[in-house]
């Protein structure tokens, strides 16, 4: 945004007020301005306006200097972050929010401004739900923007609109390149602390997804140890970690202290499902879903429809099908690549023992492999083990479980190779290192007790 995108925003404030006046309408309507009926602010000056002022060759007493650009710049910041906070304060609006978005990164960036004010607190709110509109300013050729070039990561304001592009695109790159994006961003050294904290959160989910879970861990270490605004989205990335590692009774004791923003009915819920309970599971992810909507939290609220789906997949697939119907209405428009892979992997398991799962896993796999999410891999593979032990397909079976063993040998995800001996009432082949919340007789004949009813209902259709 340009000190003349500041004029643009009086412009259309004005305009809007005015459109029933005929002055204001013909002005609106002259050729020396543009409008898009679809954007928050629509009134524009024509490019070749902005840059016959900008780039004039202008001697004259009064001409604006580097620094008049600058304390403009800063002020129409200071009035775009206003028209946010005063709006916010009564009714929240994610339109608005993006709109500013925007505008002040652009604005902040194209100034080298270096105290981003509102930005910060603006940039937390767009990342607390995980909907990812593009935040992306356009690039501004050198000799725009009042003669001030497009600048490198060398401000603040850089970094900042750096950050925010890498995490939002994720959801469309591949995790790794998500990872280098954000340690190019620390190591510029150049955001402030709040800043620092939420690349480091975003870069240690970046590792979870690949799979490199000790950089992971550290991370998350690291932000929950700052007590800052991510701690519990943190803890609550450690008691995952914690879990995937086989460690589900430290999964649980991290429960009761994560409240809402660590976001508790979802861990409590993913606990509950890896050990075939599925009515604890499915009150879990009812009540996270719930709690969600009261907060007003829809990507919130998505991911837990997905996990419930997941829940009932293996034990209801009727009502599964319905979850997950209303998951993928939910997920509409919110860009989340990895629940939308994830909801692709309930559709697989809900149909569990019909003729059509091994190729579409196949076709999955690819898709998961594109997205860079490796973790994905592991819950295709578990599908395929519950498939193959209804239909008991044993030499298939055994493929399937040597993949995952390898898929597993770090480590993480190990508990789905043993699930995948329970499912089929096969021995484990050596002592398993899982700590279930309860026996592991019991999450056996819990497991083997769904793929019989499995069986039962491809059988009788009931």
């Amino acid at each position: 945004m340009s000190l003349l995108d500041a004029f643009d925003l009086d412009l259309a404030t004005r305009a809007a007020g005015l459109t029933h006046q005929a002055p204001a309408r013909r002005l609106t309507e002259r050729p020396i301005l543009t409008e898009n009926p679809y954007a928050l602010w629509p009134y524009h000056l024509h490019g070749a306006i902005r840059s016959a002022l900008t780039e004039a060759d202008d001697h004259t007493d009064d001409r604006w200097t580097p620094a008049d650009w600058h304390q403009a710049a800063t002020r129409a910041l200071a009035a775009l972050g206003g028209q946010w906070a005063a709006t916010t304060a009564l009714t929240p609006s994610r339109i608005l929010l993006v709109a500013c978005l925007r505008q002040g990164l652009r604005l902040a960036r194209d100034h080298r401004l270096t105290d981003l004010g509102w930005l910060t607190d603006a940039a937390f709110v767009y990342t607390d739900d995980s909907v990812w509109e593009p935040l992306t300013p356009p690039t501004v050729p050198a000799g725009t923007s009042g003669g001030v070039p497009d600048p490198a990561l060398d401000t603040p304001a850089d970094t900042l609109a750096e950050l925010l592009t890498a995490i939002t695109r994720r959801q469309h790159e591949h995790r790794q390149r998500t990872a280098d994006r954000l340690t190019a961003v620390l190591d510029t050294g150049l955001l402030p602390a709040e800043l620092t904290e939420m690349a480091l959160y975003y870069r240690a989910k970046a590792y979870k997804d690949l799979s490199q879970n000790d950089a992971a861990r550290a991370g998350m270490q690291q932000v929950a140890d700052t007590g800052g605004r991510l701690a519990l989205k943190a803890c609550r990335g450690l008691a995952n970690l914690a879990r995937l590692n086989g460690d589900f009774p430290a999964a649980l004791a991290a429960v009761p202290a994560l409240g809402w923003k660590g976001r508790h009915h979802r861990v409590l819920g993913d606990i509950h499902w890896s050990q075939a309970d599925t009515t604890q599971a499915v009150t879990a992810f009812e009540t996270g879903r719930a709690e969600a909507e009261q907060h007003g939290a829809v990507g919130e609220r998505a991911m837990t429809q997905v996990r419930l789906a997941l829940a009932l997949s293996f034990a209801d697939p009727a009502r599964a099908g319905d979850e997950l119907a209303l998951a993928h209405q939910l997920l509409n428009g919110l860009d989340q690549r990895s629940n939308t892979l994830l909801a692709q992997v309930v559709a697989l398991i809900k149909d569990a023992g019909t003729d059509s799962v091994p190729g579409r896993a196949q076709g999955l796999h690819t898709g998961i492999e594109a997205a860079g999410l490796p973790f994905l891999h592991r819950f295709v593979e578990l599908t395929l083990a519950f498939h193959h032990a209804v239909r008991s397909e044993e030499q298939n079976l055994a493929a399937t479980i040597s993949r995952l063993g390898e898929l597993t040998a770090t480590g993480d995800f190990a508990y789905f190779t043993d699930i995948a001996h329970f499912m089929a009432a096969l021995p484990l082949p050596e002592p398993s290192t899982t700590r279930w919340t309860r026996s592991e007789d019991d999450v056996r004949s819990a497991w083997r007790g769904l793929v019989q009813a499995r069986q039962e209902h491809l059988r009788t259709g009931n």
